[in-house]
């Protein structure tokens, strides 16, 4: 009896707390294998029956086989697999035609994918990022191969650290790979070209023109890169790219504490703090920090470090007299080197006006064949040079050139003119002289 009135009792508490509780227990499923969060979730009248169903952009167990469902009662209608993860789901109307069917947007990545009686309609994708400046820089060296691929994970490293702007992923993914793999990788995405790409972290919607429950809206997306992009619902391109340009903060209106912000759109946002809203204390200290307080270990000073400032003091006139001496001898050196380059034709640029070209040479190769390639450029800003001839002389004892002239084609300005031919070295002594250019006798290699 006594277990009787106990299980009675226990019922009757049961039966009081659902009475008392402001809900109602319509539905109870521990099992219903839907693993997602509050953002992928949207309650939407689907068909225009006036019926409304729950829209679930689905994870996945272990956040594989990413999944929509969408759910009439305690009931799966439909479900259809998903290309990525989705981070948040939300349902709008496109247009106001009858019968009014709302779309389906699900954000997965860099992308929104549109659905439209549940079947795919269209798939918008976020523009690219331009890339990091030094980090294209470094790709390119690797392209060039005038960068190991040790050299290339330190200088991303030291990028990634310090740049305000993230790495791009191919620069990611080498990052995270084993120095044997390298090599491989490099070798094989050198030639790609830097891509950098933003993902959309939420989304929601916004009335386009009239705000009755009924009116077409826009999708309203917020990126990992702080932006906030409205979409027409028709055309899908972007109508307002927002982002918060000024702040202040203070009394106003009868409010104490009001945050007021503007945007780069031209935008007005005020936020107001809760009066029963409390901040916890950080660890930081105010003022300098307790380092530099601290006091430095100055090393004592020598007899050698005495005598030295001494010197410097008593002789501190005659000392820089003497560096300025110096100094004059070396710019008089650098002038008669200069003037002696222009009177034997040994600089590579042109110094007469009539003939306003720019010849550097490269030679490549170990020997005994090496290959000289010469080039050859218009300086001036809008003259073309016209039936320019270049003869090589060389010494016939130490060198053989196959082709040691020239006709050179009309001289377009600031274009580079490669010229080309394969010199041979004769002498088994190691002997070498200077091979010139003519008319000009630009020295080209040795």
């Amino acid at each position: 009896m006594a277990a009787a009135s106990s299980s009675d009792y226990d019922g009757c508490g049961a039966e009081s707390n659902e009475a008392n509780s402001k809900w109602l227990d319509a539905h109870y499923d521990p099992v219903a294998n839907i693993h997602t969060f509050s953002a992928c979730l949207a309650l939407a009248d689907l068909h225009g029956d006036g019926e409304y169903k729950l829209v679930v952009g689905d994870l996945g167990p272990g956040g594989r086989q990413p999944r929509l469902k969408v759910l009439k009662g305690p009931l799966v209608m439909t479900e259809s697999p998903l290309p990525a993860l989705p981070a948040a789901a939300a349902t709008f109307l496109m247009e106001q035609h009858e019968p009014q069917t709302p779309a389906l947007a699900l954000a997965s990545g860099p992308c929104v994918y549109v659905y439209k009686n549940l079947r795919p309609y269209f798939k918008f994708s976020l523009p690219q990022l331009p890339p990091n400046p030094l980090e294209q820089d470094l790709w390119n060296q690797a392209k060039e191969d005038r960068i190991d691929p040790l050299t290339l994970k330190e200088m991303l490293e030291s990028i990634r650290e310090t740049a305000e702007e993230p790495l791009s992923v191919q620069s990611l993914r080498f990052l995270q790979l084993e120095l044997s793999e390298m090599e491989a990788f490099v070798n094989q995405h050198k030639s790609n070209s830097i891509k950098r790409q933003t993902v959309i972290t939420t989304m929601t919607t916004l009335k386009k023109n009239l705000a009755d429950e009924d009116a077409v809206s826009c999708l309203v997306l917020g990126t990992e890169n702080k932006e906030l992009l409205v979409l027409d619902p028709e055309a899908f391109t972007i109508l307002a790219k927002d982002a918060v340009t000024s702040l202040c903060f203070g009394r106003y209106g009868r409010e104490d504490n009001t945050l007021i912000m503007t945007t780069r759109g031209g935008g007005l946002i005020i936020k107001i703090l809760k009066r029963t809203a409390v901040f916890a204390e950080g660890g930081g200290e105010v003022g300098p920090p307790p380092a530099q307080a601290m006091k430095l270990n100055v090393p004592r000073k020598t007899r050698l470090y005495v005598d030295q400032t001494l010197r410097e003091r008593e002789a501190g006139t005659a000392m820089h007299r003497a560096f300025q001496t110096d100094l004059y001898l070396l710019r008089l050196r650098a002038a008669r080197a200069y003037l002696q380059a222009l009177e034997s034709s040994l600089s590579p640029v042109s110094a007469t006006a009539r003939e306003p070209l720019k010849l550097h040479a490269v030679v490549q190769g170990l020997g005994p064949t090496f290959k000289l390639t010469l080039h050859l450029q218009n300086t001036s800003t809008a003259r073309p040079v016209l039936g320019l001839l270049v003869c090589c002389l060389y010494n016939e004892a130490l060198y053989s050139l196959p082709r040691a002239f020239f006709k050179v084609p009309l001289l377009v300005p600031g274009l580079n003119y490669p010229l080309e031919t394969f010199v041979e070295s004769l002498s088994n002594k190691g002997i070498s002289d200077i091979i010139k250019v003519g008319p000009s006798l630009v020295p080209c290699g040795r």
